[in-house]
């Protein structure tokens, strides 16, 4: 019998005590405990095991040797040292309004005093932290330090108009670990974004961020080493129930579930509550990382900002890109790749002309199909505020027109499909309509491309399906016969021309005020 899955359980303890299945990860655990002291900070999108790792760090300070009988850690020359540990979590407090927030956060000190036997007045909180370091410390000991979600409080009151006072509330209690640093054997700072980690950290000299660190990048998640040898059992137990062979199996697991990738260098990950769900219930394919957390807030700062979806997926970012952001200029792309939206997929050199061979670009894209699709899904709701089924209705017939060349089918069901567009919904900026239809197409299936990159310029929208390729450009405001003229006058469909299909060049107008399209053309191009 294959040992346990759990997607609920996030203690070590629990863990190895009951008959769960544990994937060694004490060998990263070990590269932590290398310096006598040290502060390290890590952001990883949710439910990829940040709990874990600290409840794993909670078992070796607290001396519990045992626990890691069998695993990497427990045969190294480590002294096993018993330290006090403060292990914070903001998950679960009423983190709003700000009074609220403000009482949670001496309730969380207040807690961690009582765990520790050590016993404090209530005041404000940055101060109870520092008597409770201090109290810890008497004698000469030194304290280990554990936060999880550190930036939840922040997440939670996005575009609050308080929110500084959350930030500095916030920067005051974490400011401790610098005035007590003397007295920290560890400190681990973990949550799902950098959102504000220069402001909230800036005096935190020896804090090293190992987000993007090669040398951590796979030690949340699983690699596919990893994933073949711990659920080898799950495996074997899971498949005969499938259609496919074995290497087609592992292929669509991989192609379902893995793709995280923390550093460019670095081989990619799954996510580990999408392969526990995935065996739990009977090797069925379906959505389950992306349905622990819709990201409303997300897709509300999208159309906000009037976000290009198809332009984003297109273009590389620098380095400076994953570096931290400040609560009030937050950017949807960045926030996309910080919560695991997107992933790093490779690294290039910049262009000759910019002459800096040291600083490469990224590519990001969506980890994998249940991301992409999952994503695209929920998004098109909150666009166009459709049921999941009546979206499923209007793609079906969406595809069918797209694989048989009728393009006055395809363009009415995109009329439907605006007609539902509730009226505050609608925007008027080209990203917004772009983005929608981008979608739409993509989950089709077909070949999408969107802001295709030519020599002359950038064509809107670039779909296959059977034997047709369409090149679309779209117009805001003005007339569908100006767009079908700038994909002539650019030669947008030479380039797809001789592949065996047939190319059909294809302009469509929006008109904000009517919030419809208003007009649309088409020609097959001829070689």
């Amino acid at each position: 019998m294959p040992k346990d899955l759990t997607c609920s359980t996030y203690t070590f303890e629990k863990l190895r005590e009951g008959n769960f299945l544990y994937v060694d990860k004490t060998e990263y655990i070990w590269k932590l405990l290398q310096p006598s002291s040290a502060l390290y900070f890590l952001a990883r999108p949710r439910r990829f095991g940040k709990s874990l790792t600290l409840s794993t760090l909670k078992a070796v300070f607290q001396g519990k040797k045992e626990l890691f009988k069998g695993l990497a850690l427990y045969d190294k020359p480590y002294d096993w040292k018993v330290h006090p540990v403060i292990h914070v979590s903001m998950s679960g407090w009423l983190l709003t309004p700000y009074e609220n927030y403000e009482e949670s956060l001496r309730n969380i000190v207040l807690e961690q005093a009582k765990e520790n036997g050590v016993v404090l007045e209530k005041e404000a909180a940055p101060t109870m932290f520092r008597k409770l370091l201090a109290a810890l410390t008497e004698g000469g000991a030194q304290a280990v330090v554990l936060i999880d979600e550190y930036d939840k409080p922040l997440m939670d009151n996005v575009g609050a108009p308080d929110i500084q006072r959350y930030l500095s509330l916030l920067k005051s209690f974490y400011s401790v670990l610098k005035d007590r640093e003397r007295d920290i054997r560890l400190a681990f700072v973990t949550g799902v974004t950098k959102v504000c980690h220069v402001s909230l950290f800036s005096d935190l000299n020896n804090l090293r961020d190992i987000s993007m660190d090669a040398a951590f990048a796979t030690m949340l998640g699983y690699t596919q080493h990893e994933f073949e040898g711990n659920f080898a059992e799950w495996i074997a137990e899971t498949e005969p129930q499938q259609t496919l062979p074995h290497e087609r199996f592992l292929g669509r697991i991989k192609t379902w579930y893995d793709g995280f990738r923390f550093h460019p260098k670095a081989e990619s990950v799954y996510n580990p509550v999408s392969l526990a769900s995935f065996f739990q219930n009977g090797g069925e394919f379906r959505n389950y990382w992306f349905s622990t957390g819709t990201p409303t807030m997300l897709f509300r700062m999208m159309r906000q900002q009037s976000f290009n979806l198809p332009l984003t997926l297109k273009e590389s970012v620098p380095m400076d890109f994953f570096e931290a952001f400040e609560i009030d200029r937050i950017d949807a792309k960045t926030l996309m790749y910080q919560t695991g939206y997107l992933t790093i997929v490779s690294a290039t050199q910049p262009p000759e002309e910019m002459d800096d061979e040291w600083c490469p670009v990224y590519r990001l894209d969506f980890p994998n199909y249940e991301v992409r699709h999952s994503f695209n899904s929920h998004l098109l709701n909150y666009y166009a505020n459709l049921t999941f089924g009546d979206s499923f209705q209007i793609l079906e017939r969406l595809a069918r027109a797209v694989r048989g060349g009728d393009v006055a089918g395809f363009v009415e069901e995109l009329k439907r499909l605006f007609a539902g567009i509730p009226y505050d919904m609608r925007g008027k900026a080209e990203a917004d309509y772009q983005t929608i239809v981008y979608v739409v197409f993509m989950m089709l299936n077909s070949y999408v491309s969107g802001e295709h990159r030519t020599s002359s310029g950038r064509i809107d929208l670039v779909l296959t399906a059977a034997e047709w390729t369409y090149v679309v450009e779209f117009k805001i405001n003005k007339s569908a016969r100006e767009a079908l003229k700038q994909i002539q006058n650019r030669d947008y469909a030479r380039q797809f021309l001789g592949r065996g299909q047939r190319v059909v060049a294809v302009g469509i107008n929006f008109d904000t005020r009517k919030r419809q399209i208003s007009g649309w053309l088409h020609e097959e191009v001829a070689e």
